[in-house]
């Protein structure tokens, strides 16, 4: 047993028992920057991306959508789709500065502290996320390692030369085939000081979560563009770390996904039968330049370090095909009372709209009127849905997130706390009642009052499970599938209409008890509240000033 269950199990009971350090101050004027600096790196303008057509999400906006396709014969990306894929996801797309219950709102009117909204949610708002595209041959710029800019929509090229020998090599000869039949490379690194100033020892689960965010964002926008994606987990991380230049403690590679591009297949030599290695391991090229801190002062934390060491143990031994299975959600019981619910349905929304109306909903529930069980049907729906399916899922068959439902205010529905069937579409009852007092009670921040949500949904992951499936690197899978769903529910909130919003700080252990969950090994990763905001709410229209 690995150091990945004593941190897990830490994370479920913290709210009881304070994670070291616990005299941790956060030091806001030393904060890190919400990206990274390379003052002496190039840059260039990624395509304009308002023109590029909005596209409705998948059909069913996300029950389906985000399965896994054959990517023979289908279109690929393109530089056009590539901009506006990470414009949608993590660029900046408008400011926030709405009247709302965050303990932010001080700061928001002040240009230097202003909040840029994305597509993607993200912890804490602090995105620490970067995004690197190792392009070769195929592609159509210089072949090269680059970072996305996200203040400026632009490319930093790091590093010229095709590198997408070095990356496929890292990923190893058992990676699925269409992340080595190819040139063309999204590789996420993790800069964890930019969200281990705020959250410290926490914050190694905050950025996996942060992790699955973004890519279920790419899943739901490539799948709605007739496209694939998938990210792979499993890889030699070092060798990854060495070719940005990075190093490990401080940033590291969390995923790598691979790009089918429109146009031939690249040549590979491995393809003809040549035995030969494809690299020369006397060249080992890395990029140079350096990003430049903003804080003056960083400080390390034990249980990050002691996670991401344990993280990158056995980072390139793949688990056995079929691994995973032993993880999955348990299924609901078949002979338990359920209460059915609406066919989820879903308004023909294009995924650009549901990105850039995507935000969290900060005290502006309103229980004065209800949620429609249909809509409460479509989240759930969509919620249930989701999978990472990375190289431990290849088909994206095994669900890991089981859901329940606390509901308040719901049409059609009595309030009480439920299990949620997928496989049926019905809720079945596990706690009879109002659940407001306990749901406020348990929840340790005071940016929302959850009694006014229609619903309150909270995702289990078998943490554990996977853990012991995969080993302490599964982690990273288990925690950003719950980012993963957070993200789903995120997205279908907005295509419906609705307020919504994703929290972290609650007391985990009372929901195991409320729940029944003692018994097993279901773990409570995420509070997501649902419902309709007050009507007619002050804002700030950024896109007219």
């Amino acid at each position: 047993m690995g150091y990945a269950h004593e941190y897990a199990h830490a994370i479920l009971h913290r709210g009881r028992v304070p994670m070291e350090p616990t005299d941790h101050v956060v030091n806001w004027a030393d904060g890190p920057r919400k990206g990274k600096y390379y003052p002496n790196a190039g840059a260039f303008a990624l395509p304009g991306t308002e023109d590029l057509a909005d596209v409705p999400i998948a059909p069913g906006l996300l029950p389906g959508a985000v399965k896994d396709q054959d990517a023979d014969g289908s279109p690929g990306f393109s530089l056009p789709l590539l901009s506006a894929m990470l414009k949608d996801s993590y660029g900046l797309t408008g400011r926030r500065l709405g009247i709302q219950a965050n303990t932010d709102l001080a700061g928001l009117p002040f240009y230097t502290h202003a909040n840029w909204s994305r597509g993607t949610a993200g912890g804490g708002g602090l995105y620490p996320v970067s995004i690197h595209w190792a392009s070769g041959p195929s592609g159509p710029l210089t072949p090269g390692l680059h970072y996305y800019d996200i203040h400026r929509h632009a490319l930093q090229r790091l590093l010229a030369g095709d590198v997408t020998d070095r990356v496929r090599d890292a990923l190893g000869p058992d990676a699925p085939e269409e992340a080595l039949d190819t040139d063309q490379y999204l590789i996420l690194g993790v800069k964890y000081w930019q969200n281990s100033f705020k959250y410290n020892s926490f914050s190694f689960h905050v950025v996996s979560t942060d992790l699955g965010t973004l890519v279920q964002t790419w899943r739901i926008w490539a799948a709605a563009h007739g496209l694939r994606l998938a990210p792979v987990l499993w890889f030699d991380e070092p060798r990854l770390n060495e070719l940005l230049g990075t190093a490990g403690e401080e940033e590291t590679v969390f995923a790598v996904v691979p790009l089918h591009w429109d146009g031939p297949a690249p040549r590979r030599d491995a393809a003809a039968g040549q035995d030969a290695p494809r690299t020369d391991p006397r060249h080992r090229p890395a990029v140079r330049h350096r990003d430049v801190e903003r804080s003056r002062t960083l400080l390390d934390f034990d249980a990050l370090r002691d996670m991401h060491t344990a993280t990158l143990e056995g980072a390139a031994d793949r688990p056995a095909p079929g691994a995973l299975a032993a993880a999955a959600a348990l299924p609901d019981d078949a002979d338990g009372v359920r209460v059915a619910l609406p066919e989820p349905a879903f308004p023909d929304t294009g995924v650009r709209r549901a990105l850039r109306e995507r935000r969290s909903s900060f005290g502006r529930f309103d229980a004065r009127r209800r949620v429609d069980s249909g809509h409460l049907s479509a989240v759930l729906a969509a919620c249930a849905d989701t999978r990472l399916a990375g190289d431990t899922d290849p088909s994206g068959g095994i669900r890991l997130a089981r859901l329940y439902a606390f509901v308040n205010h719901v049409e059609g529905v009595e309030q009480g706390a439920y299990a949620y069937d997928p496989d049926r579409g019905a809720l079945c009852p596990v706690a009879p009642g109002p659940q407001g007092s306990f749901l406020q009670e348990n929840y340790f921040l005071a940016n929302y009052n959850l009694e006014q949500a229609g619903a309150v949904l909270v995702p289990t992951v078998r943490t554990t499970a996977v853990l012991d499936a995969l080993g302490d690197r599964g982690y990273r899978l288990a925690v950003g599938t719950a980012g993963a769903v957070a993200q789903s529910f995120y997205l279908a909130a907005s295509a419906l209409g609705l307020g919504a919003g994703v929290a972290l700080g609650f007391d985990n252990v009372s929901f195991v008890e409320r729940l029944g969950l003692a018994e097993g090994d279901e773990a409570p990763l995420l509070v997501m509240a649902l419902g309709h905001e007050r009507p007619e709410p002050a804002d700030f229209r950024h896109e007219i000033a």
